[in-house]
């Protein structure tokens, strides 16, 4: 096993794969190319939905997928990809409805988060029992958090159901994960979009599919004051409500448990993304334009397919370009 810590201790990088040298190998050689492309597919709750398109056109183009490493969503879709299980995904995901959805959350309240998860694990369970990573024909890296000592995780052996589970249990919504001795959450924590992974996987062409560059003015810093409100006769909700500004041209969204716990969450990943991504950028970035789609909404399947196909299929020009230029 190899272990990376950061100075700051706080963003070790384990990878549970050893790889080792070939036989007869001498260091005075050229390492061999790998071929196809590596990819990082990125956290997004709902419009990860996205990833589905992004693998349909990369597969109708017959372009050669060498390894994935997903985050969260990016961790679902790819694992289903990779284990031949794409189209049961696609399927259920384009049935979803607002009222299905709400039948699939089992809430906890006594629990380390909203909803057990349970529901949804059963569903995967009738597709993917008993399947582990060794099943799997590519390599494959499902990114998650240790909630303990804020570790990243790379979970790349045992089953498969459990690993992508770790990788999307949102804090605060999902129960964390148990895995091994270690308490697990998602991994947009610390990783949005995994093209460490990638890069430390030895390849070399690593397109990362990023769900969040449509999502603008993220990083202003703004000065306000933090006087009170004076109370308007002329508003009757409750002084108590908070409210989402988003804009005229769309209608007020109130915010409860989940939208606080969910807009937070995707600060978090919009900064840690931009940080990472300018340390370590990929060779190619797929950006499909989302923003209009919020976190939670998952029946917008359809939509986000199609936009995450049609966002891959004007970059195979370049990816074709790329991939010639490392032969």
């Amino acid at each position: 096993m190899l272990e990376w810590s950061s100075l700051y201790g706080r963003h070790d990088m384990r990878i549970t794969d050893d790889i080792p040298p070939a036989a007869g190998s001498d260091l005075t050689e050229m390492p061999q190319r790998r071929q196809g492309v590596a990819l990082a597919l990125g956290g997004g709750a709902a419009r990860g939905w996205a990833h589905i398109g992004v693998l349909r056109a990369l597969e109708e183009a017959g372009v050669e997928i060498s390894m994935i490493a997903g985050t969260s969503i990016g961790a679902l879709v790819g694992g289903c990809y990779l284990a031949g299980k794409l189209d049961e995904l696609e399927e259920f995901a384009r049935s979803l409805t607002k009222r299905r959805i709400f039948g699939l959350l089992d809430l906890n309240l006594g629990g380390g988060g909203l909803f057990g998860g349970m529901k949804l694990n059963a569903r995967m369970q009738q597709h993917l029992s008993g399947v582990t990573f060794d099943d799997l024909p590519k390599a494959f890296v499902c990114v998650a958090s240790e909630i303990r000592t804020g570790h990243e995780i790379w979970l790349s052996s045992g089953s498969l159901i459990t690993a992508m589970r770790a990788s999307y249990a949102l804090p605060g919504v999902f129960e964390p994960i148990a895995c091994n001795g270690r308490v697990l959450v998602d991994g947009a924590l610390v990783n949005p979009v995994p093209v460490s992974v990638c890069r430390a996987h030895e390849q070399q062409l690593v397109v990362a599919v990023n769900l969040h560059y449509d999502l603008f003015g993220r990083a202003a810093v703004i000065k306000h004051t933090a006087d009170a409100p004076m109370p308007n006769e002329n508003d009757n909700r409750a002084s108590n409500t908070l409210v989402v500004d988003r804009g005229t041209s769309e209608r007020e969204a109130r915010l409860g448990i989940m939208g606080v716990m969910v807009e937070a969450f995707n600060i978090i990943q919009d900064r840690i993304s931009r940080a990472r991504l300018a340390g370590d950028p990929p060779d190619m970035s797929i950006l499909p334009k989302l923003g209009h789609i919020g976190l939670s909404e998952f029946h917008r399947a359809d939509e986000a397919i199609g936009i995450g196909y049609e966002a891959t299929r004007a970059q195979l020009g370049d990816i074709e370009r790329m991939q010639k230029v490392m032969v």
